[in-house]
């Protein structure tokens, strides 16, 4: 159940209506998008702005990316399985040391990226249930975050940042792979804000964090459903 600004127990915030400058404590925010959406970026900024501790995606550890890229069919699901098992420990731990926390992907995501594996044939139908299996087993031990913010960035300026950051275990990635994983993550964005309150930013050009920061708390006061953030 996602807790209402002003609830017993839900996370505090404050804004100064003349001279904005939110304060939040307590909220776990995760930050969500394609890959080199620039979520990274913004949750490290975001985490140091608020003052709330970070949770970087597992992709320098990831002991089966690299391999990943170069042959999906085979490391499909060991890949899937092992980024839920760390996401999973990841997200219980920003639980329970309850002073919140900014992570860089949430666990949510990784049902969009097997999906995708699945149907374009990467991933066979008994792996993919087994996955959703275990995925469902974990939600029942999970509390929501507070809020998700979705980086809206398209497959082709995802690509281009991407290749501009030259990730070795990255080499591998497809303009197409990125228009499947597109096109899931907006059937993703519309089914999760039914459940946890979602900032959706088109993120084309990055904005500064104090811009991100103070409209999220803006937002959040009276955040129901997608609202969909447009800086002028």
């Amino acid at each position: 159940m996602v807790r209402e600004p002003g609830s017993p127990g839900s996370p505090r915030m404050s804004v100064d209506p003349y001279n904005i400058s939110p304060t939040m404590t307590n909220v776990f925010i995760g930050i969500s998008g394609l890959i080199g959406a620039g979520k990274s970026t913004l949750a490290e900024k975001l985490a140091k702005r608020l003052d709330l501790p970070i949770f970087k995606e597992p992709v320098i550890d990831n002991i089966y990316l690299e391999d990943f890229y170069k042959d999906m069919k085979k490391y499909a699901f060991p890949l899937q399985v092992y980024l839920l098992n760390q996401r999973f420990k990841q997200h219980q731990q920003i639980i329970w040391q309850d002073i919140g926390g900014v992570q860089d992907r949430t666990i949510y995501e990784d049902s969009v990226f097997a999906k995708v594996l699945r149907d374009q044939g990467d991933m066979e139908e008994r792996d993919y249930e087994t996955y959703l299996e275990l995925f469902r087993n974990m939600s029942n031990f999970m509390q929501k975050p507070t809020m998700i913010v979705h980086l809206d960035v398209t497959p082709e300026e995802s690509m281009r940042r991407v290749e501009m950051r030259a990730r070795g275990c990255e080499t591998g990635v497809q303009l197409e792979y990125l228009q499947r994983l597109y096109k899931a993550y907006e059937e993703f964005i519309g089914a999760i804000a039914k459940v946890i309150p979602v900032i959706k930013i088109r993120w084309d050009e990055f904005r500064t964090v104090d811009e991100v920061v103070d409209r999220i708390a803006l937002e959040y006061a009276k955040l129901a459903n997608v609202r969909t953030v447009t800086f002028e």
